[in-house]
């Protein structure tokens, strides 16, 4: 029988044909398309032709098409929905296609025609992307190691492979780690939660077969119940398992991974010429330089440390009023601050939640994009990769412009957090094609199941990644949507973000889930008033953790990286009370790829941006101006990496921004 992952894709808008794949032809299907893609990237060395843009860059472009699409489908499945065959195959899959990454920027004869192709580049008559393209492309293969000696390249190829299967065995113990611990609740353990922690904790004991309701290590759970929680040995139990994930010893122990993973990191960098991983790895992004992002991360640490250590004194007060020994610990944090919100502006999550039901705050982001780029989002009834998943058609005046998939609710087979990738991209060169795009979230399910505000923001913001694929306009697919410089690809996620807190956002599609009463003005006003709450802890947390990726990754690599991870704290003066957002040991951003590595400044770096760019419209005195909104399609969303970052930004807002926006809309301007 044909292999459905290779036959033609003949259902609606060519989706993946889920019902007819079983975990079985992943395999052969890898085998194939491999064999494949080898065969083709054979044939564009060996051309007798003299190298051009067509027969080099735009071949390769395409070169690995069927190896793209069966990858496309099998990764989204490993990450949404894990089982032991996909985890072992996913095991045997690292070094292989590492090895095949090796191969092909090993290839000396290709290397050669590339070269051939960049020498001539004056006389081709390039088209502007076209030259982007074959810059990128030459500047990937050189960083790559394609310039190097034999036996440099061998050691290379053989530092990538052993990369691969470190970063697929953490990704893989931290999901065990998540998936193993769960915590029985009895009727007193209960005490103080609002009742729809209360109902999405009874949800998820039944998901896991427990006798009750039951505590997971997933954000959307814990989170809440540490705000909630009256019972601090309750609390302390629960904050301790969730930031021990891969560091509990025994086989899904992470830390050996880190320390191997950082010293082959450095080794590769110095295979490359350059001083050390951070500087590597942030020669092509905007930032440039480690030093630039330090510059960055300490100009906004010393204000939020001061408004962290204002707000510890504080919660530190209530912790000694409510008659408890001892200091103010990171498992008190979230609780008294919740109290305090209270307090300050009178808010409780129990009136927000029921008007901020998943259905409507999807409602939502369709509506904005619709008002902001003209989209219209049609439900399809298609075959998906998991039962929690739907889709959507993105059309525009009557164009088909992609495929939209969400996948929202949190379940023991997918890992932790939220992110948005596709099974594919837009491109016109081999043929027009649009994207098929997929938001995967980890919301605590409910009947309905409401969001808090930070997962209301959190599908905002995924949203924002997906606008980037849907509104690509690009003739190659490794210039489209989120193929962005690192510090450049979080710019569309966290401005989607700013559209959440519009008050007519807010008054149209934030109603109570039981009554389709709107969210009363005076609760509207008092939530959006209350954005800038605990900013101190948040910045300060994410800081912590930025600060310590790139210590890891500036400099020789550590041998013991949890002592460093502490010197570099106890350097910064670190409170107390406040917690690394992701200690090492789970810190998948970093250590469960390269994707983030020496790169997770970038969520702030692009903050930067995003506060400077919200402006343009705020300056308008419209949310939703016209020209704003299509300047920002064409010069941002649509343009993806066929252009400098900088220059892009610069043609949408004029200039490059300072943090002044940043630092306002953290409400730490004044702090310091």
């Amino acid at each position: 029988m044909t292999n459905p992952l290779l036959a033609p894709w003949t259902g609606p808008f060519a989706l993946p044909p889920f019902a007819a794949i079983a975990d079985d032809d992943f395999a052969p299907a890898f085998a194939r398309a491999l064999a494949a893609a080898r065969a083709r990237i054979a044939a564009i060395a060996a051309d007798p032709a003299p190298a051009g843009f067509a027969n080099t860059i735009g071949a390769l472009e395409l070169a690995t098409e069927g190896l793209d699409r069966v990858a496309g489908v099998f990764f989204n499945l490993a990450g949404s929905d894990a089982n032991p065959a996909r985890e072992a195959l996913q095991r045997e899959l690292a070094p292989e296609l590492a090895a095949f990454r090796s191969e092909v920027v090993g290839n000396a004869a290709l290397f050669a025609r590339i070269e051939a192709v960049w020498a001539a580049r004056d006389g081709l008559g390039l088209g502007p992307e076209e030259a982007r393209v074959l810059m990128l492309t030459r500047r990937d293969f050189r960083r790559a190691g394609a310039a190097l000696g034999a036996a440099d390249k061998a050691r290379m190829a053989a530092i990538r492979a052993r990369l691969a299967v470190l970063a697929t065995a953490f990704q893989q113990n931290l999901l065990a780690d998540e998936r193993d611990w769960v915590q029985d609740l009895g009727a007193g353990d209960l005490e103080g939660l609002p009742d729809w922690l209360v109902a999405a904790l009874a949800a998820a004991g039944a998901e896991r077969g427990r006798p009750g309701p039951a505590l997971t290590l997933a954000r959307s759970l814990m989170v809440p119940f540490l705000q909630y929680s009256p019972r601090r040995d309750l609390r302390a139990a629960a904050f301790r398992a969730w930031t021990a994930r891969g560091a509990r010893g025994g086989a899904t122990d992470n830390r050996a991974i880190v320390a191997e993973t950082l010293a082959l990191r450095e080794e590769r960098a110095r295979l490359l010429g350059h001083a050390s991983f951070a500087a590597f790895k942030l020669e092509p992004e905007m930032a440039g330089s480690p030093g630039a992002v330090r510059d960055l991360l300490t100009a906004v640490w010393a204000p939020a440390r001061a408004r962290a250590e204002e707000d510890a004194a504080a919660l530190t007060a209530m912790l000694a009023a409510d008659g408890a020994n001892g200091p103010l610990e990171p498992w008190d944090w979230r609780y008294y601050a919740e109290r305090r919100r209270r307090v300050l502006h009178d808010l409780d999550e129990a009136a927000i939640k029921p008007h901020l039901a998943l259905e409507s705050m999807i409602a939502a982001a369709f509506d904005v994009a619709g008002r902001l780029f003209g989209l219209a989002f049609r439900p399809l009834e298609v075959a998906l990769h998991h039962p929690d998943a739907r889709a959507w058609e993105v059309m525009r005046a009557g164009r088909h412009m992609a495929v939209f998939v969400g996948d929202y609710l949190a379940r023991p087979s997918k890992r932790s957090g939220a992110w948005c990738s596709a099974f594919r991209s837009q491109r016109r060169h081999g043929g027009e094609e649009r994207a098929v795009v997929v938001n995967t979230c980890n919301f605590a399910r409910g009947t309905p199941t409401l969001l808090s505000w930070d997962d209301a923001r959190t599908l905002f913001h995924e949203f924002g990644h997906a606008l980037h694929h849907i509104l690509s306009d690009v003739t190659f697919a490794s210039v489209a949507g989120t193929n962005v410089a690192r510090d450049f690809v979080e710019l569309p996620s966290q401005l989607f973000e700013h559209w959440l807190e519009a008050p007519e956002v807010l008054d149209r599609h934030a109603r109570h889930v039981g009554t389709g009463a709107p969210m009363p003005a005076d609760l509207r006003d008092r939530l959006i008033a209350a954005r800038t709450h605990d900013q101190g802890f948040a910045t300060v947390e994410y800081l912590a953790s930025a600060l310590v990726d790139l210590a890891f990754h500036d400099g020789p690599a550590p041998a013991d990286p949890l002592a460093r991870e502490a010197e570099v704290l106890a350097g910064l003066g670190l409170p107390h009370a406040i917690a690394m957002r992701h200690a090492t040991p789970h810190f998948a951003h970093v250590f469960a790829g390269d994707g983030y590595s020496a790169g997770y400044y970038s969520y702030m770096w692009s903050e930067v941006m995003d506060a400077d760019a919200f402006a343009a419209f705020t300056e308008r005195g419209d949310p939703f101006d016209p020209d704003t909104a299509r300047r920002l399609e064409r010069h941002i969303l649509a343009a993806g990496g066929s252009a400098d970052p900088e220059a892009l930004y610069r043609a949408f807002r004029g200039r490059m921004p300072g943090i002044g926006p940043l630092l306002a809309g953290r409400g730490l301007a004044a702090a310091g």
